[in-house]
């Protein structure tokens, strides 16, 4: 996965969202973290995972990976904001079940508000990588996605 060529289209994305909102521009990390907590439950709600009490369990690849792409989208933007874009990531598997991973990544946010440190960015980074492999998206596949969804969110100039 070319990190360094996400954070420096998210980079560029920010940039042209910054210009187009009123207030101010320079602090918008609290509601980025905030923004990652909505998008990370939305992504939750998405794959049913916690649904225990439902025989229902049709789901939607599609709209997964669409999910989790906003969710990346977020998680890149604090990463420029952070300037914490020259990371190096280990792509792991994850013995945990999909719920727990979640509810690891909550905690992973917690401890990058408690301390917006590098390496608490880079624990939630790969944690949140970590999902995406036990979703079953490639790292190639998340790449690419991402690609397309950032050149459409480029031309409405706001994130979704």
């Amino acid at each position: 996965m070319n990190l360094t060529k996400l954070f420096e289209l998210q980079e560029n994305l920010d940039q042209r969202i910054k210009k187009n909102i009123s207030g101010d521009k320079n602090s918008l990390i609290s509601k980025k973290i905030l923004a990652l907590q909505v998008k990370m439950a939305e992504l939750a709600n998405e794959t049913r995972c916690f649904n225990f009490w439902s025989n229902d369990k049709t789901i939607n690849r599609n709209l997964i990976l669409k999910s989790y792409i906003n969710s990346l989208c977020f998680m890149l933007t604090l990463g420029v904001e952070k300037g914490f874009t020259d990371i190096e990531i280990k792509i792991k598997s994850s013995e945990y079940d999909m719920t727990s991973q979640f509810l690891n990544l909550y905690i992973d946010i917690n401890d990058f508000v408690i301390s917006s440190s590098k390496d608490h960015y880079i624990t939630l980074f790969e944690d949140f990588i970590s999902l995406g492999n036990k979703l079953g998206f490639s790292p190639k596949e998340i790449e690419e996605a991402y690609y397309y969804n950032n050149s459409v969110i480029a031309n409405k100039s706001s994130c979704n």
